[in-house]
């Protein structure tokens, strides 16, 4: 599977033991930056193409990192086609992929959860979306 990654500088270590993990599990990883630690950078910077590469197909699915996880999601889920969340525990990161079509996980650096990201279960950025209505629910 193709993965894109971004983080800012909230997650720059975080974001370079991930890419390793998912290198690893055989996953294809594109790296949208932050390529250095640099305290100055924000998370739009990086999330933004990272989140219309998702919308445009060019990834199978994203991950982002920042601080808390909240700004990331905020930002991810103003692109059009993009279905992100913060992602604490194995069992949300699983549903939201398989039954709400989840295309970005959002990770905090200060509040890793349940799973420690992916921890030994990187597989679940290889699941397969089912079909679901609540994926297909729009607000109204």
């Amino acid at each position: 599977m193709r993965i894109g990654i971004a983080t800012d500088h909230g997650g720059f270590g975080l974001k370079e033991e991930l890419v390793a993990q998912l290198r690893a599990a055989g996953h294809e990883v594109v790296d949208f930056g932050a390529h250095t630690l640099n305290h100055d950078d924000d998370y739009p910077d990086f999330v933004v193409p990272l989140a219309r590469a998702v919308a445009a197909r060019k990834v199978d699915r994203g991950l982002a990192i920042c601080g808390s996880g909240v700004g990331a999601s905020v930002c991810a889920n103003k692109i059009e086609g993009v279905r992100a969340c913060l992602i604490h525990d194995h069992f949300s990161a699983k549903q939201g992929v398989e039954d709400d079509h989840m295309n970005i996980l959002l990770y905090g650096r200060t509040n890793r959860g349940t799973c420690g990201v992916l921890g030994s279960r990187p597989d679940v950025l290889g699941r397969r979306v089912q079909s679901s209505r609540a994926a297909s629910a729009t607000p109204g």
